[in-house]
């Protein structure tokens, strides 16, 4: 089974992640078959850089998101746009949204540190 889920980058208690497909049996930073994005829960609010085009296609081929993938997606709305797509809606009008979505969403660029 082919999984969409989270590849932990970014060094000791500064974590950044890689959202990718990966077989459900290979290990969290091993082997994947395409990365997809990327997430950085550090700035305030997080940032999510995604193709959402290529999700769209994984996911109706049959490809199943992990748990902390499905929170990302719903808190960005991209769950209800691919419900959408499966309805039947143009993937252009559903992009221009995601786009114009992610342009409303004030991201500072500083990242913030955890307290030890």
């Amino acid at each position: 089974m082919v999984r969409i889920r989270l590849r932990r980058t970014g060094l000791k208690g500064q974590a950044s992640y890689r959202v990718i497909v990966a077989d459900k049996e290979a290990p969290r930073d091993g082997r994947f078959i395409e990365i997809l994005g990327s997430y950085n829960p550090r700035t305030e609010p997080f940032t999510l850089d995604i193709k959402e085009d290529r999700v769209y296609d994984w996911m109706s081929k049959g490809a199943q998101p992990s748990e902390s993938v499905v929170k990302l997606f719903n808190s960005t709305g991209l769950m209800a746009r691919f419900a959408r797509y499966k309805a039947g809606e143009p993937v252009e009008t559903l992009l221009a949204e995601a786009k114009a979505a992610a342009e409303s969403r004030h991201i500072s660029t500083k990242t913030t540190r955890k307290a030890a």
